[in-house]
């Protein structure tokens, strides 16, 4: 049987050169980013080059996964049937403690409690055979 392609959440395609590595570090929940050998520069998202430099002498690190909510969204609609069951959800431009950011789905039951500057750490969200990074907030003290 076919799965309803409608109600299939879009996910990233494979292969890719430049982002398998990191879609394989997430199947095994590492959050990975790339830094560049020649100049030091944090490389996010995965490239085949630095941004700063053009080097293609890139570094694979492990985040430790957590990081600080620089801008968030809640969605209340969406054209897609895949993420109409998960409305509303918080999407967020996260900084983490590493030095990059990347845009995530925030998982919570509260989406309206997400706030700018709230810490978060990763959790990984499994769809079929593809894992990606969202976060969950942290308690604060």
């Amino acid at each position: 049987m076919t799965p309803d392609i409608e109600a299939v959440r879009p996910l990233p395609r494979f292969p890719e050169p430049d982002t398998e590595p990191f879609y394989a570090r997430c199947r095994e929940h590492r959050l990975s980013y790339q830094t560049c050998r020649k100049c030091g520069a944090i490389v996010f998202y995965p490239r085949s080059h630095c941004t700063r430099c053009t080097s293609t002498e890139l570094m694979w690190h492990d985040s430790e996964g957590r990081g600080t909510i620089y801008s968030v969204t809640i969605m209340r609609q969406h054209g897609h049937p895949a993420f109409r069951a998960r409305l509303p959800m918080a999407v967020a431009l996260v900084d983490v403690d590493e030095g990059f950011r990347l845009l995530a789905e925030i998982v919570t039951d509260d989406p309206f409690s997400v706030h700018i500057g709230q810490p978060v750490t990763v959790a990984w969200i499994t769809e079929g055979e593809v894992t990606l990074p969202g976060f969950t907030p942290v308690a604060e003290s």
